[in-house]
């Protein structure tokens, strides 16, 4: 659990800097400290730059501590750079060669944010009186007083069950208003350093996303966390966290951010508010909902939409029965694509799910902000939560995850296929062009016979990277991303499954963006 010990209060800048000892040393966008920060700082505070440039170096040598293997009589080594150093003199010497920059844009950063916290917290004082949980946070405001307490726990038990059988992977977000979502960031890095888990945290004004995987005991350590802190325990409970088997070997890296959006939809929150989302139902309302629209005679005419609100490489290998299933590549999409096909919902029930429940949370409330629909319902906890109660239920197919998993198996079922031969497959993996980010659908024989790229263009291209290296990269669109349209029209088709050839998603920053798969000369068998 994490200490709430108060700080010593006062105004000594000495004992300001060192409670500033949890920051995230990954943010690029600060300034150099020579130039601008420097005319922002007082007298006193230009005083203190040798002393913060100390402390900017000591965080960022900390953030490079591993644990020494037992048989060593050090508790700890470094690594960096893909270079292992087993004692200080080595890794300061590396860091003060290989890294003056970062540790200078730290130090830029370190001062900044100090000479931000101090004035913040004189115009807070004033309102204490009307907001106790404002005030609460003034004397705790350091990163490190909400960090759990794991004196009791080794590292390597921290550590230790990271991989895909033994360890976890938690996915979970909270729609509530943060006053300082940069603070919220500093404290998810230094809680997900803190814990050793790898992911993802977006955080905005209107909440945190996150999917994070480490060992069980540190994804356990996280949730208290989060359900203690007095941001999110009123707003969380425990079955708000969905699990999965995984680990921190699911994710590349930890990267924790402030965006306008805790999902990209591409609208600002203050024009579509998460406030006004559509009826939440649970599984088991979910489920009787759907089954009642599957009975119906003849789904076309059916006063029901069942609309999943995800991409199309995610619907490709796992859907509900008898569902909508829009052929857009991002989320970012979804509005456009409620505008064009805005006639399709008018007078109709829709029943909305997304992987998590998250999408659906705004995505509802721009649907519900059109006036056309009679009314809007969505899956709480997503097809997760569903899966989780029914895993043999309406819902066919694997279950599509943005990390190096690629899908989460509950049923037998398989409603994809190859994209060469055909066959019964839903495994995703990378095209094998280099820089190419599409994914593809190809079955073990296939790949055996070389077909791995997503789509004749980038197959034709790869064979040329292959004979010229000094060809290492390209930026056109592949041939498969430029034929599908960018939003799709319904209006002119019967409300069905899609089945246009195999989709190809392009890993960008809101997940795999994909592209459609253009048919290939099916191969010969072997």
């Amino acid at each position: 659990m994490p200490s709430f010990t108060s700080p010593d209060q006062g105004d000594d800048l000495d004992a300001c800097v060192l409670r500033f000892s949890d920051l995230d040393l990954k943010d690029t966008r600060l300034i150099n400290p020579s130039s601008s920060l420097k005319a922002e700082l007082d007298v006193c505070m230009k005083k203190k730059y040798s002393f913060a440039k100390k402390k900017a170096f000591a965080l960022f040598v900390k953030t490079k501590e591993i644990p020494a293997p037992s048989f060593e009589c050090k508790d700890k080594w470094w690594k960096c750079c893909q270079q292992l150093f087993r004692d200080q003199i080595s890794i300061h010497r590396h860091a003060a060669t290989q890294h003056a920059d970062e540790i200078c844009h730290q130090t830029a950063s370190v001062l900044k944010q100090l000479a931000v916290t101090l004035n913040t917290s004189k115009s807070l004082k004033s309102e204490v009186n009307r907001n106790p949980l404002k005030e609460y946070f003034i004397y705790n405001h350091e990163v490190s007083a909400w960090l759990p307490d794991l004196s009791c726990f080794s590292p390597d038990e921290l550590i230790s069950g990271q991989g895909s059988d033994e360890g976890e992977v938690l996915l979970y977000y909270c729609y509530r208003d943060l006053e300082d979502p940069r603070w919220v960031c500093a404290w998810q890095t230094a809680l997900c350093q803190h814990l050793y888990l790898t992911g993802k945290v977006r955080i905005a004004t209107e909440g945190i996303n996150g999917t994070v995987g480490g060992s069980k005991l540190a994804t356990r350590l996280y949730v208290e966390v989060m359900l203690s802190c007095p941001l999110f325990k009123d707003y969380m409970c425990k079955d708000d966290f969905k699990t999965s088997k995984g680990g921190a070997c699911c994710f590349p890296e930890l990267r924790v951010g402030v965006f306008e959006e805790i999902v990209p939809m591409g609208i600002s929150p203050n024009k579509i508010s998460y406030k006004k989302p559509g009826i939440h139902l649970s599984p088991g309302e979910f489920h009787k909902e759907v089954e009642k629209f599957l009975s119906q005679a003849n789904e076309e005419q059916s006063d029901t939409i069942l609309l999943d609100c995800r991409n199309f490489y995610e619907s490709k290998i796992g859907r509900f029965q008898g569902c909508l299933a829009p052929d857009i590549r991002k989320f970012s999409y979804f509005p456009s694509y409620i505008d064009k096909n805005l006639e399709l919902f008018r007078e109709k029930k829709v029943l909305m799910y997304c992987t998590g429940g998250i999408r659906c949370e705004r995505g509802s409330a721009y649907l519900k902000a059109k006036g056309v629909c009679k009314e809007v319902f969505q899956l709480k906890g997503g097809i997760h939560k569903y899966l989780e109660e029914f895993p043999n239920g309406f819902y066919k197919g694997k279950l599509f995850v943005f990390d190096e998993r690629y899908a989460l198996s509950y049923n037998s079922d398989i409603v994809s296929e190859c994209s060469y031969c055909g066959a019964p497959w839903d495994q995703y993996k990378l095209c094998s062009t280099p820089q190419c980010r599409q994914l593809i659908l190809t079955c073990p024989a296939c790949q055996r016979q070389g077909f791995t790229a997503c789509c004749v263009t980038c197959q034709d291209k790869g064979r040329r990277l292959a004979s010229s290296p000094s060809q290492s990269s390209f930026k056109e669109e592949c041939e498969c991303t430029a034929r599908r349209p960018r939003i799709p029209s319904e209006l002119t088709q019967q409300v069905r499954l899609p089945t246009s050839p195999e989709p190809q998603p392009d890993v960008g920053e809101d997940g795999p963006c994909l592209c459609e798969q253009q048919q290939f000369p099916r191969p010969s068998e072997s």
